[in-house]
């Protein structure tokens, strides 16, 4: 990271994902689910453990969102998808699948709170030194709800979310729009994200520097040059 350092006047902007980055998907989705898990008694339909059907959610809903990134997917897809898969992976018969625990899912889950530790003090410290924007590969009702209901708005210029945009990451011509939204030139801005081709390659590819955003100390590829394991590092390289 020292390269980065030397260069570090030179940026302006910052541009970061939001799911995984900031918003802890997977901590909100825990809880999320443990809470269906219990209202639906997912254990009378064969389910007798709460943690296996979160890890096998999880499992799927990873593989989908980088089919959905790369739009091998839609949205609906994506969603009729996710839990219907998991509920046949664990042996659940077809007819005793919930027919509304993706609704009562999306409709709580981006109302949980749980940001990756020492979000607002790094966003605060940015701030006061870069102008802050997100991009983000989320859907437009439920990103506007993680952001407001954590309070986090208030840390960023803009905020890009692909569904409305009608592009994902890591199509350059969301980076393109973002940077002509921001004001922002390529050798002044820096993406942030945990997905390495969404956010990571998808910048370098489009020519601006990226850091990716490793908090489980997945194995770094070579051709990575930037990575932090928690948001309070960038204080001290940014």
């Amino acid at each position: 990271m020292q390269h980065l350092k030397s260069d570090i006047k030179k940026y302006k902007h910052i541009f970061f994902d939001l799911d995984h980055t900031i918003w802890d998907f997977d901590k909100n989705a825990e809880e999320t689910l443990y809470e269906l898990y219990n209202v639906y008694r997912l254990n009378e339909i064969g389910l007798p453990s709460a943690q296996i059907f979160i890890e096998t959610y999880t499992k799927n809903n990873h593989r989908l969102w980088a089919d959905y990134h790369t739009g091998k997917i839609s949205k609906t897809e994506l969603r009729e998808t996710r839990f219907k898969k998991t509920f046949l992976d664990l042996g659940v018969e077809p007819d005793s699948i919930p027919l509304k625990f993706e609704d009562d899912y999306v409709t709580i889950c981006p109302t949980k709170t749980n940001l990756f530790p020492h979000a607002h003090e790094t966003l605060q410290y940015l701030k006061d030194r870069y102008t802050l924007h997100l991009i983000s590969n989320g859907f437009k009702e439920s990103s506007e709800l993680k952001v407001g209901n954590t309070n986090i708005g208030g840390y960023f210029e803009h905020f890009i979310i692909s569904e409305i945009v009608g592009i994902n990451k890591p199509d350059p011509a969301i980076f393109e729009h973002a940077l002509n939204l921001a004001g922002a030139t390529k050798n002044e801005s820096l993406m942030i994200g945990d997905s390495l081709e969404a956010d990571v390659y998808g910048a370098l590819n489009f020519g601006i520097d990226a850091i990716y955003f490793n908090p489980f100390k997945a194995p770094k590829p070579d051709d990575v040059p930037l990575q932090v394991t928690h948001l309070k590092e960038l204080t001290s390289i940014l």
